[in-house]
């Protein structure tokens, strides 16, 4: 299996490009998208969940699965890494939580799969 992205010291996740995290959601990874409701609105990820950052602590456990690898995104990859914190905190294995560091714009700027 292809090592994708990069881990600082000390964070419970990798650090991914859009085009590694449209590559690990083929292999079936679970893509979460982690902005505000009007944000989302606006295009993301196809096939991606929509959990708002300050819903993780309580959405996580009935929403993420702990056997598929987790993609967080959001706009610029701050919100997205703080989800990831989040997951690790709440028992989910770092080896399947990454951050998708560049964002949605990025994603649709790409012309990776998209929905609106």
């Amino acid at each position: 299996m292809t090592l994708y992205g990069r881990q600082e010291p000390g964070e419970p996740y990798r650090r991914i490009s859009v085009e590694e995290a449209a590559e690990i959601q083929k292999q079936g990874a679970l893509i979460v998208d982690v902005r505000r409701p009007d944000e989302w609105e606006n295009g993301h990820a196809k096939d991606a969940i929509h959990i708002p950052v300050d819903n993780i602590l309580e959405e996580a456990e009935g929403k993420l699965p702990r056997d598929r690898d987790l993609l967080f995104i959001c706009a610029a990859g701050v919100r997205s890494g703080l989800a990831c914190e989040m997951a690790s905190a709440l028992g989910y294995e770092s080896e399947h939580l990454f951050n998708i560091e560049e964002g949605t714009p990025v994603w649709i700027e790409r012309n990776l799969p998209t929905e609106y």
